[in-house]
């Protein structure tokens, strides 16, 4: 089983700083084709993420103005991650738990990459579905 480590090796995540706009996070997640930011202090210590869809709940569903609106008005703050050390399936099952799509991979403190559901392979998502399956039986 793939390591977390393995995944995010020499991956640049999108961070921004949690005085950031919306709008400019948008842009950025655009220009990256990523569905997410990371939002971090000067030495990349995690303190949010930001995604699409807090874009749409959290921002345009109640009228804030995405020019004018901060990242740390609306991001999640100190999200649930992982370290690079864990299993890619211990990250499926948190995504699952959680109900999300993105997971910080956090080394103390300090980010390392960001993954989603896209970066994982068959075998592993075959696994967490015959693993959602037999707790479904029981």
């Amino acid at each position: 089983m793939r390591r977390m480590s393995d995944i995010v090796r020499n991956q640049n995540p999108l961070t921004l700083r949690p005085s950031a706009t919306v709008k400019f996070a948008c842009e950025c997640m655009r220009q990256r084709k990523v569905g997410a930011v990371l939002v971090t202090d000067e030495e990349n210590n995690l303190l949010g993420i930001f995604t699409g869809r807090d874009a749409v709940g959290r921002v345009l569903a109640e009228g804030k103005n995405g020019e004018q609106t901060r990242l740390i008005e609306v991001m999640t703050h100190k999200p649930r991650s992982v370290s690079p050390e864990r299993s890619a399936i211990d990250a499926l099952r948190l995504m699952q738990e959680m109900g999300c799509r993105h997971i910080p991979i956090v080394e103390n403190g300090r980010v390392a990459g960001v993954v989603s559901r896209a970066d994982f392979r068959g075998i592993e998502v075959d696994r967490l579905d015959e693993e959602t399956g037999l707790w479904e039986r029981l």
